[in-house]
């Protein structure tokens, strides 16, 4: 079982910037894809960002120009950077791993908050 861990949540105010850390317990170098997901209070969980093992990049539309996603193969770490957030922005991001179309994980999540 992999583990999936998140951490650079917070508090920010609007227009602000985070950086989100997911640090895999095993190799990721061959995993399909890594991604971030978040669900606000209410909502059903989304699609924010995704990153393949060829780097091929994908951005949910409300993203895109803010976020920036990538993965250290060596770290066995992908990250977000999030930049200008809004308050709408505010949901516990989570991480995401396809190691196959047959197996994937799920991080814990990292709360988010942007204040107006």
């Amino acid at each position: 079982q992999v583990q999936l861990v998140e951490s650079g949540g917070g508090l920010v105010q609007a227009g602000g910037t985070l950086r989100l850390s997911c640090v895999a317990s095993a190799r990721i170098f061959s995993f399909n894809a890594m991604g971030w997901y978040r669900q606000a209070p209410g909502k059903q969980r989304e699609l924010v960002a995704v990153v393949t093992s060829a780097a091929r990049t994908n951005y949910a539309n409300y993203v895109k120009g803010r976020f920036t996603i990538s993965r250290d193969n060596a770290k066995n770490t992908v990250y977000l950077q999030m930049n200008d957030l809004e308050p709408d922005d505010t949901a516990v991001y989570y991480c995401y791993a396809q190691a196959n179309i047959k197996v994937d994980y799920w991080g814990k999540g990292t709360l988010v908050t942007v204040s107006s």
